[in-house]
């Protein structure tokens, strides 16, 4: 039985209980110091994407960034302005901070993807399917003459 057919038949919804729970995500993104001015170009690149905001911050070289997990990641932003010629700041900190952002919103949003799971009720995914196939065990005489001794 498929996956998709077993949470029909116990009546799960694939819509999560919040929807909106933690999908508004507010980032930094630091960069290097050289080359100076970068981050004015990288204020005017990322200002013209939808749906996320760009502030600058007390930091001379920190951006923050304020978009839906649904719509990007940071990780997918960094890899941009990376591919776009800017300079981040490499680091270990940032390094590491880096990394367990991208694994925690990477990890988000394959949840938000994925079907809820059947834990408490999986029994009646078998009833449910029981009931709708033919099997054996019926029996196609009336009752008052199966009844009849």
């Amino acid at each position: 039985m498929r996956r998709e057919t077993a949470y029909r038949l116990a009546g799960r919804h694939h819509d999560h209980p919040v929807a909106a729970a933690g999908l508004r995500k507010e980032r930094e993104i630091r960069f290097a110091p050289r080359p100076p001015g970068q981050l004015e170009r990288a204020i005017v690149s990322l200002g013209i994407l939808r749906e996320l905001q760009v502030e600058r911050t007390s930091r001379p070289h920190v951006l923050r960034v304020s978009y839906s997990i649904l719509d990007y990641s940071l990780e997918t932003l960094e890899n941009a302005l990376s591919d776009a010629g800017f300079h981040l700041e490499n680091t270990l900190y940032a390094k590491l901070v880096r990394a367990v952002v991208y694994f925690c919103e990477e990890t988000q949003r394959h949840n938000l993807e994925s079907p809820e799971r059947l834990i408490k009720k999986s029994n009646e995914v078998y009833i449910q399917a029981y009931d709708h196939h033919l099997h054996g065990d019926h029996d196609d005489t009336p009752p008052e003459i199966r009844d009849y001794k």
